[in-house]
């Protein structure tokens, strides 16, 4: 099996490519890791945190907006730092298997949220605070592997295809959560009429809460091709030395930075841009059980949908990355981005762009009111611009990165996706809980994605 030859710095990278089974598996990172983000961030686990743990949804939102906020900060101070390190060292997937295991450890322990239980709230948010830390670290590690895998004219689909693996891998997740184990409280059988199984009791939340362990079990199982079959960089220092060559490399690249302009701007781009995208994803399940009272089974559904929107636009923004670029990618994705949020932010439990409807009906069918259509829809449209943003930031970044350093720009690139990432739920909490009004805290957004699209108008590929 073939793998990457480093050249002494400065020379040209000079490589031949892995099989195809070891691209596959590769992807399948995306895969294994997307069900956290799907289950637990955004369309079960926290929603059932603000509406059923915390004492409201408005404080709940603003909690785990503050959870959010700290994992972020940690991120955003330890990435570069050691992306550096693993440059000087060679290997990723050392790494990649010790933040799986914080990932796998806070997720599991997320079972102990028992609903209307204050004293667990704290333990709670620190479980999914170490979760937040293992899985994003454990991305930027699996990110820089890519050059390794494919041709340059090729990433941009490789980055798709991983995206839009990964949404299919929270569909999956959904299906099996909402299909099979979450049931509602007052029928007690789950979406297919279902009894729960393994005797999971709705009363108590237990197919919410179950989200956690079942995320860290799908990470170990579906991780495990990534670990045998993709090859890693060989090793290059040990890690006494890694760590010291590490650090002058990370001080030698951030001097260096104000002279590259184009990589400045990318990467301060990305620093706003993605902390709208990440307050977006984690507020909007809790956003829409605050406003139409959506359950478990009518947010899971959403998510479903959504997530089939997004695997869709990503795919397709995979061939667009690679035929038209990933800066056109990323502008166009932002401009859809804007607008739903707008839209969304016109949309009321009773009204549609300041026009009355009739609202949703207590126990009424799925998504029959206009209101929460037209939130469906505008969530698909999210959705499918989410995947394309991400997965051609991450393309856009291997195309202006020195190779030799590329888990280092990735971890720069990380930084700058979360030194300001607590700022956004920061920001959703405070505004929230001082208007009291979750469409209020959702409004800042807009100021993120407005700043991003006028940074980004600055880059040269």
């Amino acid at each position: 099996m073939a793998v990457a030859a480093l050249n002494p710095r400065g020379a040209d990278m000079q490589q031949t490519y892995p099989p195809r089974s070891a691209v596959i598996s590769w992807i399948f990172f995306d895969w294994a890791a997307q069900p956290y983000f799907t289950l637990i961030t955004t369309f079960i686990y926290a929603p059932y945190f603000a509406t059923h743990v915390a004492s409201d949804p408005a404080s709940g939102q603003s909690l785990w907006g503050f959870a959010t906020a700290a994992a972020g900060l940690v991120i955003a101070l330890l990435s570069p730092v050691l992306g550096a390190i693993a440059d000087a060292s060679g290997r990723r997937k050392p790494w990649i298997a010790a933040f799986g295991a914080l990932l796998v450890i806070g997720s599991c322990l997320m079972w102990f949220g028992r609903p209307g239980d204050l004293s667990v709230i704290p333990p709670l948010l620190l479980a999914y605070a170490i979760a937040t830390v293992g899985v994003e670290f454990a991305t930027v590690f699996n990110n820089a592997m890519m050059p390794t895998l494919v041709p340059p004219d090729k990433i941009g689909r490789l980055s798709g295809t991983g995206w839009a693996t990964g949404y299919v891998g929270g569909i999956l997740s959904l299906i099996l959560v909402l299909g099979f184990l979450a049931a509602s409280p007052e029928t007690g059988h789950t979406l297919f009429g279902f009894v729960p199984l393994f005797g999971l009791d709705p009363v108590t939340h237990q197919g919410d809460r179950i989200t956690g362990p079942l995320t860290g079990i799908w990470f170990i199982v579906f991780v495990l091709p990534m670990f045998l079959l993709t090859p890693d960089y060989p090793a290059r220092r040990r890690w006494r030395e890694a760590l010291r060559e590490g650090s002058t490399d990370l001080r030698h690249t951030l001097s260096e930075l104000p002279k590259q302009k184009s990589m400045a701007a990318f990467l301060l781009a990305n620093m706003i841009y993605t902390d709208g995208l990440v307050s977006l994803f984690a507020f909007g399940g809790i956003y829409a059980a605050g406003t139409f009272g959506w359950n478990t089974i009518q947010i899971g559904s959403f998510g479903i949908i959504l997530a089939i929107a997004g695997a869709l636009g990503a795919w397709l923004g995979g061939k667009l990355d690679d035929t038209l670029g990933p800066k056109r990618v990323i502008a166009g994705s932002m401009t859809l981005l804007l607008l739903a949020i707008v839209a969304i932010l016109l949309v009321g439990r009773d009204s549609i762009l300041f026009i009355r409807v009739a609202p949703p009906v207590p126990d009424g069918a799925l998504f029959a009111a206009a209101a929460e259509r037209a939130y469906l829809a505008l969530g698909c449209l999210i959705g499918a611009a989410g995947g394309p943003l991400q997965a051609a930031s991450r393309t856009l970044l291997i195309r202006m990165a020195p190779k030799d350093r590329i888990a280092q720009y990735f971890g720069l690139f990380a930084l700058t996706g979360k030194v300001t990432s607590f700022v956004g739920p920061l920001l959703i909490g405070i505004v929230t809980a001082v208007t009291e009004s979750q469409k209020a805290g959702m409004a800042v957004l807009v100021l993120f994605f407005v700043a991003g699209l006028g940074l980004l108008g600055r880059v040269r590929e």
